[in-house]
């Protein structure tokens, strides 16, 4: 897991063959002229959600991980904070992982929190739990999916 200003995105280009195009996209457009939607950046390489959304209280938000994409969420309006856990210590999942969506959720409780403002921006990793949308109020953010 990572958490950084986005101003920063292109120190962490070694670590995915596809970051540079991502943080290259990130650069190229003004996220808060636009609407809530997917927009295709490389196919399903890479492509990104942009979305507004109430937040929740941390018993609320529940764990996620993907298998087969790595998350970058950037806050565009509002604070966002993060729940994290190490994927290998979680023990209770909600069923089975859905390879359609690429979601597996726990019941787990995260091991630390975290918050983001906008402009900054954070990246889960396959071993990365993360509870997303927690705080207080509506928020503002895009969720850039990268092929791991």
């Amino acid at each position: 897991m990572v958490f950084d200003a986005l101003s920063n995105g292109e120190l962490y280009n070694t670590l995915n063959p596809r970051f540079a195009k991502a943080f290259a996209y990130l650069k190229t457009i003004d996220l808060a002229s636009l609407a809530e939607g997917k927009y295709e950046i490389d196919g399903k390489e890479i492509f990104m959600s942009v979305m507004e959304r109430d937040l929740k209280t941390p018993e609320q938000a529940a764990l996620e991980v993907h298998d087969k994409y790595i998350d970058i969420q950037v806050v565009v309006a509002g604070q966002e904070s993060f729940g994290w856990k190490d994927r290998k210590a979680c023990a209770s999942p909600r069923g089975e992982m859905s390879a359609e969506k690429d979601i597996l959720f726990y019941d787990d409780k995260p091991s630390t929190y975290f918050s983001l403002l906008p402009g900054e921006f954070s990246i889960f990793f396959p071993g990365d739990a993360h509870a997303p949308l927690v705080g207080h109020g509506r928020i503002k953010k895009c969720v850039i999916k990268v092929l791991a």
